[in-house]
């Protein structure tokens, strides 16, 4: 009896082999060095990224695809909703760690 042959991978797992890396290539990611290098790469955090899957309410959706976009017409240097998104949550976490002084605490509170 073979028990090993027909064992499923285990996509969500951080080692093994990236089917997205082997069907393009790998690409060169940044280093820390890159990232300090070029202003944009330091800027944005780009130094490591990786998707994240979240399910915001649609009213939420569209005012952010919203204010993105008015940001865009108001000609604000913001190179892509990922980088909103990463300004936002810092601004939502450096809240958070300020205790019962946290507008984001206070709003999950009531």
């Amino acid at each position: 009896m073979a028990t090993g042959r027909n064992k499923l991978p285990d996509f969500f797992s951080e080692d093994g082999i990236d089917p997205v890396e082997s069907a393009i290539g790998s690409r060169k990611r940044l280093t820390e060095d890159d990232a300090t290098s070029s202003g944009k790469a330091a800027k944005s955090g780009m130094s490591t990224k990786k998707k994240a899957g979240f399910y915001l309410s649609r009213e939420i959706l569209e005012r952010f695809n919203r204010k993105f976009h008015e940001l865009k017409l108001a000609g604000v240097a913001i190179d892509n909703k990922s980088t909103l998104l990463e300004l936002a949550l810092i601004f939502a976490l450096d809240d958070l760690d300020k205790g019962g002084k946290s507008r984001v605490l206070q709003s999950l509170r009531s």
